[in-house]
């Protein structure tokens, strides 16, 4: 048997710590996720629906997951600009982003380079809620109903003109959609955003309007505009009374705004599964329902399975749209 000399017995004491240190050096490379803050990329301007949203992801599930979420508004492009850096993050689960009909459906077919595929370039995480728009003219005019929109439509050399908040938005394509529905000629006119084109509707610039629901609220309880139907199948909690455009003759009519979280593309999915429990347990506390649903937001909660074949329809859906409008960016 060998003998274990005092040389000997040194070198093998010292390999020992050495020897621990594999698995702790590999332990701190592979550091419990998660380790760090989560950034959250908001790809529009402070103070929107999807920054509201985002806000309160990061005060509700950063303490859930131990960590802050740090909020960074990227505008631009329709939400484009800052969906783009998030396809180009780590997909490390340090990268969220708050994807909308626009930047995850519909820019896409209509900028001719964004920078990234809305549905191969990102994780589906959950399915915050949907919003309807609502069709709104101004009041006390000759246009009273749908019927009677149609029957003007109809009547008119001319094509009606509708206004929308700008080129590729939900309210612009709920108008072209309605539009090749109904087999009706409409002119679109664009504005620089919801105000501007509620403002042209009140002062007799264009002849109808499909607007975000909460934006136009005031002034229909005001009386000033008169809502004609909402884009959803069903009827709002914010207009109980307006019925959907699919139950006044425009049979499959439905357009609804949706906002979500994804994350970039090759994101564990152990990652995805925590990440998943903690926006939804976000979206379960009674003051986040409140705040979302004053938004006019049905909430959903939808799984990364479930957004992902939402997403998948709506892109294809927006596609045949877009393609047969002829929409183009400006």
């Amino acid at each position: 048997m060998p003998t274990l000399t005092k040389r000997s017995f040194l070198r093998s004491a010292a390999a020992l710590p050495l020897l621990g240190a594999v698995p702790l050096t590999a332990a701190r490379a592979e550091a419990p996720w998660p380790s760090r803050p989560i950034t959250y990329i908001v790809p529009f301007s402070p103070g929107g629906a999807t920054d509201l949203i985002g806000r309160l992801y990061a005060q509700a599930a950063g303490k859930s997951l131990g960590v802050p979420i740090v909020i960074d508004n990227r505008p631009g492009t329709g939400g484009s600009l800052g969906s783009a850096v998030a396809a180009r993050a780590k997909p490390d689960g340090y990268t969220l982003v708050g994807g909308t009909i626009s930047s995850h459906a519909i820019n896409a077919r209509i900028y001719p380079s964004i920078g990234y595929d809305p549905v191969a370039s990102f994780q589906p995480l959950i399915l915050t809620g949907t919003l309807p728009n609502v069709l709104v003219v101004k009041a006390g005019g000759v246009i009273t109903s749908v019927d009677s929109l149609r029957a003007l439509a109809r009547q008119r050399s001319a094509p009606l003109t509708f206004g929308s908040s700008g080129v590729g938005s939900s309210q612009h394509l709920a108008g072209e959609l309605f539009a090749t529905t109904t087999g009706l000629k409409l002119l679109h006119v664009p504005y620089k955003g919801s105000a501007p084109s509620l403002q042209a509707l009140l002062g007799g610039e264009i002849d109808l309007l499909f607007d975000n629901i909460t934006s136009a609220q005031p002034f229909i309880e005001s009386g000033r505009l008169a809502a004609l139907a909402v884009t959803s199948s069903q009827p709002s909690s914010i207009l109980p009374g307006v019925r959907p455009l699919s139950q006044l003759g425009v049979d499959g009519y439905e357009v609804v705004s949706w906002q979500a979280t994804f994350a970039p593309a090759g994101t564990p999915r152990p990652v995805v599964e925590r990440l998943y429990q903690a926006l939804h347990a976000a979206l379960t506390e009674p003051a986040s329902r409140e705040r979302l649903q004053a938004l006019g937001l049905d909430v959903s909660g939808a799984s990364p399975d479930e957004l992902a074949r939402f997403q998948k329809a709506e892109v294809a859906k927006w596609a045949a749209v877009v393609k047969k409008a002829g929409i183009k960016a400006e």
